[in-house]
This record gives C-alpha cells, sequence and structure tokens, in this order.
C-alpha cells in the first residue's frame, strides 16, 4: 500500500528545530554539534509517530536520543506531538536507514531500538528487513563495544528469521529472548509501548522481544 502523501510534510520537517538537517555533514559530531554535551546516544530506526522515543527522552535526560524515519508524512506527527515542548535531548532525521552508514560514525551509538520494523513478507526482499544479516553488519559498525540492540515485532514470522539470523551471525549473540513480552515479568520490566504495541497488544496478539549484542 502506498504511503499517502501529506501537503506541506517536507516543509514542517524541514523547519522544526527537532528535526536535524544534512545529517551526513554532522557524523562524529552529534554529542558536540547537536546536544552539546559527551552523553551516550540511543537511536530508534522506523520511529513512526515518536510515541516511544519522545517518552524515553522525556524520562531520560542523561541520554540523547535521535529517532530516524524515512517518510516526512510519518514523521510530521512526531514533530507536532512535540511541538510546543523543550526537549533537549531529542532529535529526529528523516533518512534512510540503509544509509545509516552515511549519518553515524564507527562506535558513535551505545544503543538501537527496532520497534514493529516492516516485516518486508517477500523472501527476495529479506535483506531489506532491519534483522537482516545486512543490517546487522551495518550496526556492528556504528555501535560501541558495549552497545546493544532492542527489537520488538508482534509478527511472528519475522521475529522467528531475525533470531534464525542473530544465531547465525558471527558477530552478534541472543542475550534475551521472549514471545510474549507482556507477560514476561523480567523482559516487561519498564517497556515502554509504541502506537503500534497499544494497537496490537489490545487486540490479543503477544508482542516479540529480543536483545543482542556482539
Amino acid at each position: 500500500m502506498r504511503l499517502r502523501n501529506i501537503p506541506g510534510a517536507d516543509e514542517v520537517v524541514a523547519n522544526s528545530p527537532y528535526c536535524i538537517q544534512n545529517p551526513t555533514k554532522l557524523k562524529g559530531s552529534y554529542k558536540k554539534e547537536v546536544f552539546g554535551n559527551d552523553n551516550p546516544i540511543h537511536i530508534e530506526i522506523g520511529m513512526g509517530k515518536g510515541q516511544f522515543i519522545t517518552t524515553l527522552a522525556k524520562e531520560n535526560p542523561d541520554i540523547n536520543y535521535i529517532g530516524i524515519e524515512r517518510y516526512t508524512s510519518v514523521l510530521l506527527r512526531a514533530v507536532q506531538k512535540v511541538q510546543d515542548e523543550e526537549i533537549p535531548n531529542l532529535r529526529f532525521i528523516c533518512f534512510d536507514a540503509a544509509e545509516i552508514l552515511d549519518i553515524f560514525a564507527c562506535h558513535e551509538v551505545d544503543r538501537i531500538y527496532l520497534n514493529f520494523s516492516d516485516p518486508w513478507p517477500k523472501d527476495r526482499h529479506a535483506k531489506r528487513r532491519l534483522t537482516s544479516s545486512t543490517f546487522l553488519n551495518r550496526y556492528n559498525s556504528i555501535l560501541s563495544k558495549e552497545g546493544h540492540i532492542e527489537f520488538k515485532t508482534d509478527n511472528r514470522d519475522l521475529f522467528d528469521f531475525s533470531v534464525e539470523e542473530i544465531d547465525n551471525h558471527p558477530l552478534w549473540k541472543l542475550d534475551a529472548v521472549t514471545y510474549d513480552l507482556h507477560n514476561d515479568e523480567t523482559m516487561n520490566a519498564g517497556n515502554i509501548m509504541t502506537e503500534y504495541e497499544e494497537k496490537f497488544s489490545s487486540k490479543g496478539n503477544p508482542i516479540c522481544k529480543l536483545i543482542t549484542s556482539r
């Protein structure tokens, strides 16, 4: 299904103080040039309407958060939610995650969140999945040595694929896995739900989550 274009979205994103313009020019210097501190950087790839990362930023002022979303018509919703607020440790980037090595330097990121990513169900599109070995290789470059990835989805096929990709990858290992997050007392502790998570769980869909590191 084609994403509906929202008139004026490009202009709003281009003019919002929350949105980083020309991120390739800031590669390796986000802490100094964007946030003005030396706090760790956590990113969410495919942030959608921004509920998850915005909540995290408000709850953790000593961490810098960057949300990445490919489409301005989606990012617009996140911008609208925060436009009248002051959240100094939050920024957004409108960019294709496939080019993530162009916007982050080696070991610049401390944590990556992947929430309810596009499942790309056709086999020929497997490399586009954000948990594919192709993307795991990219994450390996930008993550700090102690960094890790947290992934949530209600799509069991995508989750099984993700677990297999990590199991078979020479650099990554699974630290934690659950197939029913909301009934897992340990992994659900402190869980922040995304808009999709609220929608799917309300329908009775179990939420899967994994944590992976090198």
